[in-house]
């Protein structure tokens, strides 16, 4: 069996399915670090998070944006070849003034074979003059934002220092839509004291959004945070990797078959990593995934909600 939004095995909404349906090629993200910060490191920034903000594998910030794009481009292009989108990984890519976010962006799209932007920020650090720029931009090139939510759940939210309520959350993602510009929300399984059943709310919530994409990633202790103080002091469950490939198979029963999955998984830095080391065996965690599927005859969406009101603002 081939889901219909897949290219190969696959039993869920692929993104390169996706990159080749619209643009009938292949598409390469290019991670870019932009050397943005982030304004919730004023009340400490959230527990999880790395010294250059998720953004381990974007480009070097000691060079420039361009150096960057061709450094990663040059990599990339010994697998692959086709067009490119720019994707602005590390930290709050629009925490800066607009001319700032301009002068980044555009400089990147006025490069060869670049045909959108991603750009990854928070719900509660985009402007209304950030959003008319945003609009603007949306109607000359593919514009992708990626927002973080990580969980539904306001207790967890506050245990990891989020920095932002659900219902910023769900305000963004509206404006961002009536705007007509594409949402990817990310979230992370294995949250310290989420049940499953914790973990399948968050999916059934976001089902009921107007969102295009989703990245689900594992929990990742990693050296000089916050979290690895508190795992140390008063150690906590992780998911196993089978637990964590169950509580993935599952959720994409739930989620709308048009929400196309960006990424099942994270891919730390091995020297960065306290715990679980099985996260640094990516591809057998896609394949497990996949076993799982096939196996248990799951297809994205099967058990696809709708209306389920799970949370009161």
């Amino acid at each position: 069996m081939i889901f219909k939004y897949s290219n190969s095995n696959k039993r869920y909404h692929t993104l390169d399915y996706y990159y080749k349906n619209k643009f009938k090629s292949k598409v390469i993200k290019i991670s870019l670090n932009a050397g943005f910060s982030c304004p919730h490191l004023k009340t400490g920034g959230c527990i999880y998070c790395s010294k250059i903000g998720s953004g381990e594998f974007a480009g070097d910030i000691n060079d420039d944006l361009i150096t960057q794009f061709n450094e990663v481009k040059k990599m990339m292009n010994k697998k692959w070849q086709g067009k490119y989108i720019g994707y602005f990984q590390a930290r709050t890519n629009t925490y800066a003034k607009v001319e700032v976010l301009k002068e980044k962006y555009e400089k990147i799209l006025n490069l060869d074979d670049v045909i959108g932007l991603n750009i990854a920020t928070r719900p509660d650090a985009i402007t209304d003059e950030c959003l008319d720029y945003l609009t603007e931009l949306n109607k000359k090139t593919y514009l992708t934002i990626e927002l973080g939510l990580q969980t539904i759940h306001e207790k967890t939210a506050k245990l990891i220092n989020r920095g932002h309520d659900l219902n910023c959350f769900v305000k963004m993602v509206e404006k961002l839509r009536e705007r007509k510009i594409d949402v990817v929300v990310h979230i992370i399984n294995g949250l310290p004291y989420e049940t499953n059943e914790m973990m399948l709310e968050t999916v059934k919530f976001l089902n009921n959004l107007d969102i295009q994409g989703i990245k689900i990633h594992m929990l990742q202790i990693l050296k000089n945070t916050k979290l690895e103080q508190i795992y140390i002091k008063n150690p906590f469950n992780l998911l196993t990797k089978e637990e964590y490939i169950n509580i993935v198979c599952e959720q994409l029963q739930y989620l709308k078959e048009e929400i196309v999955i960006h990424r099942l998984t994270g891919d730390p830095k091995a020297e960065d990593l306290i715990a679980p080391n099985w996260v640094l065996k990516k591809i057998d965690v896609l394949n497990g995934i996949d076993k799982y599927m096939k196996k248990y005859d799951i297809i994205q969406g099967q058990k696809q909600t709708k209306n389920e009101k799970l949370i009161d603002f």
